[in-house]
């Protein structure tokens, strides 16, 4: 609504039958259901003071009514919309409602409403987009009759995917509201023009857990995702990729398709990593046929059960006195790709002082510590030495503790870790790939294929071997 204007006979606006069916679900029997567009408009502006503005309406005006925020709750014949996210700025309102995932009395804290505050960035994002054309009606209302379309791809299906709306200004114009073609899937939100091309990136995860104790079972799990973006003309356009391994490598489990894939063997889904592996597991080929959305997406999520970790470790922290010796021995297995873009060890003092005094010993790298003097920074570099071996070996001693120094509950005494990040670019644990000769798509032209990978730490942590790991961190034992 234009404050100061008539009010627009038509606002730019947008509702979700799914979202509003869901609301119904979570809410239960305090549900109230979204009015039509004319009289929610209509009951909005009353409740923000700008319609009756001279007259005293009892359930807006009372003093129990006192307004501290944005959300607001507006009177509608079937009872009250709560919560309304709403606000004015520069003669235009701006207004939404968030879902709230469970009954509505009594009313939950609003910090507990996660909905509000993706309501927030999208109001947001749309004032950036409409505020800087204010002072210019002609452009204003341009930009206000690009939003219902802006919102197609900003926030689909009801959940904000891209809440900078200005970077979408570029490619409004190739938004449909409404496919034009009855083949188009909902997911094909514009249609591309140009050169056909394909980008794919496989990017593996690697957790760990080494604890150097023989009563103590190490554990590793790897997590794929394949990411893809397909630029391709067509209302429906079909492609189909293919994920190949190495002889002998393990298969991958416990698939998830996007559900823009049209038709999987049955089998790929069933295999998973719950049971150990056996002879009727799934080994391939692994072909996903889709119509990929407008957007990157992710194609598929797998795990696999890998033989080893990447990088062996050896952690071991002893308290002498007032100080404390500490040995760190990391070994690169043979068949990892010696290459990195980074790779760093940090070791950090828990429940301690900052570190007043260092002597340390490093085979290979360089060691820093960091600014507030409770963290080693071992940074190894890009490479392993011929050896694939490298060791840090020191003692520290500290000074008073003081509040801005980290502490842990968990991490008391000698229990102690040492944490890895590194990320190895065209490597995959698994070996997996994708090999652009096998890439299909059914459209004319020669399309431009391009295939990444990579291989990146989560959670890689190397336990002090002379302490017992704490026991939220060990695997869960039969």
């Amino acid at each position: 609504w234009h404050k100061g204007a008539e009010p627009l006979p038509f606002p730019p606006h947008r509702r979700y039958p799914t979202v509003e069916l869901r609301a119904e679900t979570f809410n239960g029997s305090t549900h109230v259901p979204v009015p039509s567009d004319s009289a929610f408009l209509q009951a909005l502006l009353l409740e923000l003071r700008l319609l009756q503005q001279h007259v005293f309406v009892e359930q807006r005006d009372t003093c129990t009514r006192i307004e501290h925020s944005s959300v607001h709750s507006v009177s509608t014949p079937a009872g009250e919309l709560w919560p309304v996210l709403a606000f004015h700025k520069s003669g235009l309102i701006y207004a939404c409602m968030p879902l709230v995932e469970g009954p509505l009395e009594p009313r939950p804290p609003l910090l507990s409403v996660s909905g509000l505050s993706q309501g927030l960035a999208l109001l947001l994002g749309i004032m950036e987009h409409v505020s800087p054309s204010r002072k210019n009606e002609a452009e204003l209302s341009a930009k206000i009759g690009q939003l219902r379309n802006l919102l197609i791809q900003a926030c689909p299906l009801g959940t904000p995917l891209n809440t900078d709306i200005r970077s979408l200004n570029g490619s409004f114009q190739d938004i449909q509201e409404m496919p034009a073609d009855k083949d188009q899937p909902a997911w094909r939100s514009s249609s591309y023009k140009g050169k056909p091309q394909v980008n794919v990136c496989i990017t593996e995860k690697v957790k760990c857990m080494q604890y150097g104790q023989r009563d103590v079972v190490d554990t590793w799990q790897v997590y794929g995702a394949v990411n893809c973006k397909c630029d391709i003309e067509g209302s429906a356009p079909s492609v189909t990729l293919s994920l190949s391994l190495p002889t002998n490598a393990p298969p991958l489990q416990d698939i998830v398709v996007h559900h823009c894939v049209t038709s999987v063997d049955p089998a790929m889904l069933m295999s998973t990593s719950a049971e150990p592996l056996h002879d009727s597991v799934y080994n391939g080929p692994y072909k996903f046929p889709f119509i990929p959305p407008s957007d990157s997406f992710n194609l598929c999520y797998y795990t696999s059960q890998v033989p080893v970790p990447p990088i062996l470790g050896c952690y071991q922290l002893v308290e002498e006195g007032s100080q404390i010796k500490i040995t760190v021995n990391l070994k690169l297995h043979e068949s990892i790709k010696n290459s990195f873009e980074y790779c760093e060890a940090r070791i950090p003092f828990f429940n301690r002082g900052p570190i007043a005094q260092l002597e340390y010993k490093v085979s290979y790298g360089q060691l820093d510590l960091s600014r507030e003097k409770s963290l080693l920074v071992w940074v190894i570099g890009q490479k392993f030495p011929k050896s694939l071996e490298v060791s840090l070996t020191g003692t520290v001693s500290f000074g008073t503790a003081g509040k801005e120094h980290p502490t842990d509950y968990v991490c008391t005494g000698n229990t102690a870790y040492v944490k890895l990040y590194f990320r190895i670019p065209d490597f995959t644990l698994t070996g997996c790939y994708v090999d652009q000769h096998c890439v299909q798509i059914f459209v004319p032209g020669k399309p431009k294929i391009t295939a990444s990978r990579e291989l990146i730490s989560s959670d890689y942590y190397i336990w002090n071997s002379k302490a017992p790991a704490p026991m939220v961190y060990k695997p869960l034992l039969d």
